[in-house]
């Protein structure tokens, strides 16, 4: 079954310079397998396409249930250079939550 992943997670998001940053963080330490299985570099790369213009990292915090991904060359330049509506980064984290993923069919959400 597909369900995406804002009922599973929360997130945050922010910036420094043109590198935004994105937290996800599982509701419950049984979702966190599911999303450092189902949410890769390569499918938030492929999410964020047409936005994101440099490489994207993540960083795995099992201890908190959560990931973390830096987006770089994503905010055109950052805070003060920016023409771009959200040249913090602030609604990414939103963004990333509509991201669809498989789960199993008996996964209580």
């Amino acid at each position: 079954m597909k369900i995406r992943l804002l009922q599973i997670c929360h997130g945050r998001s922010g910036d420094k310079g043109d590198t935004a940053n994105i937290g996800l963080i599982a509701r419950k330490p049984e979702f966190y397998p599911l999303i450092e299985r189902e949410v890769s570099v390569e499918r938030v790369r492929k999410h964020f396409e047409g936005i994101v213009w440099g490489s994207v990292e993540r960083f795995e915090l099992p201890n908190l249930w959560a990931l973390n991904f830096l987006l770089h060359h994503a905010l055109g330049g950052g805070g003060t250079k920016s023409l771009k509506n959200d040249a913090q980064g602030k609604t990414l984290a939103a963004a990333l939550l509509r991201m669809e993923i498989d789960v199993p069919d008996d996964l209580k959400v």
